[in-house]
């Protein structure tokens, strides 16, 4: 089984550039291991179950909280079962439908 989830933490109240905070959270993310993208707008992280992928975003939830009395969170959860390896498999599968690769942010 596999999960992939974007998630996008954001600090209210801490200013226009919130860099700093996001950085913290990747941080967290990185360090767990899973696989990952980080986007401009948020982070997908592929996981094999619920349970590593919510301990990665809890931990950088309450890393956040330590100086952010408000935090946004918004989330999208793809769930699929007998399947792994998506982060960049659902790239490829575009590109091939494309026939050629494509510029995006690539997993």
């Amino acid at each position: 089984m596999s999960f992939l989830v974007f998630v996008s933490m954001t600090p209210l109240g801490k200013g226009e550039s919130v860099s700093r905070y996001v950085a913290r959270v990747v941080d967290i993310v990185d360090r767990s291991g899973l696989p990952y993208v980080l986007t401009p707008m948020g982070t997908i992280i592929e996981g094999e179950s619920w349970e590593e992928v919510m301990e990665v975003l809890r931990k950088g939830f309450e890393e956040l909280r330590k100086e952010c009395p408000r935090i946004s969170i918004t989330m999208k959860i793809d769930y699929r079962e007998g399947k792994s390896g998506r982060l960049r498999s659902k790239v490829e599968s575009v590109e091939e439908k494309i026939g050629r690769e494509i510029k995006g942010v690539k997993g």
